[in-house]
């Protein structure tokens, strides 16, 4: 077996395209970057070693279309494939072909990704395993007379889930009896129209829940490990922009319970890779499994700076069939994360795509900037909002939110709206500095 890959292609775009890049050049590892029309001038292009231009802005011309990105790994003899996150990350059908034409998908296999997918698999996989879940029901809901009966059983409130879903959608809380029909047509309605898939299940509605997930890594010969938290609170309509590690919440005696819940959770599968188990923690510190995004995350970062680990270069080494050291980590510093998206927030978040006129970016002890941008790139209005992300590393969690706030305040991009304003109010807001938060802490926050 040769040592490590000779080329990779990076089946992404924007910054987690870059941050594979940047993990190859290191390992002496050749890239090639696709992309479509609209992203011809970004900086994965510019920087990796080979670029192919796979269609048209819309993804599913482009960054979903799998006969022309697996045509681009055939003529630029490509010999893995890493998926980033979003798009064909958690495909297993894409992770399916990329085997059969002898490609290594830099990922776990199609069956382990099929397993975690679908909700109400993934939950009797771990009932099975033994790890918490939320309390529900077993199965697909067949009907709303069945929905109330299991609701009176379980206790209001209660929440409904697409099957298939993701990113909030198909989702809906029921408080009481009397809002049952209507919520459940509606989740149904909504599951389709988004996943093509209209099945929905009941869970106890988990009050003042904290979002806390669980990094793992797991390689081919089953060793399983945990590198700690990240803390995902911070969410506006299911959608993560801030997270930190350690979580403010966490004690030891509770990282340790969900630590080994978590590779209980990546062992019952035998995963190999690197992936994320996501829990809901109520007040009372009780957790319960969410659900498994078996790739590499956002906020990947986070835990990197936290343990001074390079995952990326973890998961390569994985795909190779090297082995992990089975540690268990501790987090040794305090790292925050902020999403700086092209969106308004005193607009309702509004995206804003357009040219950015200006950009300078922060610096400094303990600041870390991941992102594609420059002064003069034009952000599309066909992908994801996300232009960045800002992390800052201290010893404690108080002097990472103060470093977060000066590198903020310097942090310019001009020619677009950017939440950059939202993230100066909220580090200076006392909740979130006290650690004073739960995923529904942005419905009551009101920007000045």
């Amino acid at each position: 077996m040769d040592p490590m890959f000779k080329k990779i292609l990076i089946a992404n775009r924007g910054e987690i395209a870059l941050r594979v890049i940047r993990t190859c050049r290191e390992m002496g590892i050749k890239t090639v970057a696709v992309y479509s029309t609209a992203d011809k001038d970004s900086l994965h292009v510019k920087f990796a070693d080979e670029a192919v231009c796979i269609g048209k802005p819309a993804g599913a011309d482009s960054y979903l279309n799998i006969p022309h990105i697996m045509a681009a790994a055939e003529i630029t003899n490509a010999d893995a494939v890493h998926p980033g996150y979003g798009f064909l990350a958690e495909n297993s059908k894409f992770s399916q072909i990329c085997a059969d034409h002898g490609i290594k998908f830099i990922g776990p296999t199609p069956e382990m990704i099929n397993k975690m997918g679908d909700k109400i698999t993934a939950k009797e996989t771990m009932i099975k395993a033994g790890v918490p879940v939320v309390p529900g029901g077993e199965g697909l809901l067949e009907s709303v007379d069945q929905a109330k009966s299991l609701a009176k059983d379980v206790g209001y409130p209660v929440i409904l889930k697409a099957t298939a879903g993701g990113g909030g959608k198909g989702m809906r809380v029921v408080w009481e009896e009397s809002e049952m029909e209507k919520a459940y047509t509606t989740a149904k309605m909504e599951a389709a129209a988004s996943f093509k898939n209209d099945g929905v299940y009941m869970e106890k509605f988990v009050e003042e829940p904290r979002h806390i997930e669980i990094q793992v890594a797991g390689d081919q010969y089953g060793t399983v490990c945990h590198m700690s938290e990240r803390d995902c609170s911070i969410q506006r309509r299911h959608q993560k922009l801030v997270e930190e590690s350690p979580s403010p919440f966490m004690t030891p005696e509770l990282r340790k319970k969900m630590g080994e819940a978590a590779i209980k959770a990546a062992s019952a599968i035998n995963y190999e890779s690197v992936g994320t188990i996501e829990f809901l923690v109520d007040k009372h510190r009780n957790f319960y499994f969410m659900e498994m995004n078996t790739r590499i995350q956002v906020e990947h970062c986070v835990t990197e700076e936290v343990i001074n680990f390079d995952l990326i270069k973890e998961q390569i080494k994985i795909a190779r069939g090297e082995t992990i050291s089975g540690r268990n980590y501790e987090p040794q510093m305090h790292a925050i994360e902020c999403r700086i998206n092209a969106e308004d927030p005193y607009n309702d978040f509004r995206p804003s795509p357009g040219r950015i006129t200006t950009l300078h970016t922060p610096g400094g002890h303990g600041v870390r900037v991941d992102s594609h941008v420059y002064a003069g790139y034009v952000i599309p209005p066909y992908y994801d909002s996300m232009i960045g992300k800002l992390i800052t590393i201290a010893q404690t969690r108080e002097e990472a939110i103060d470093t977060m706030y000066r590198a903020l305040s310097e942090y310019v991009i001009e020619g677009v709206k950017t939440t950059i304003p939202f993230h100066l109010q909220l580090m200076q807001n006392e909740d979130f500095r006290k650690g004073n938060f739960t995923t529904k802490f942005l419905e009551s926050f009101k920007m000045k």
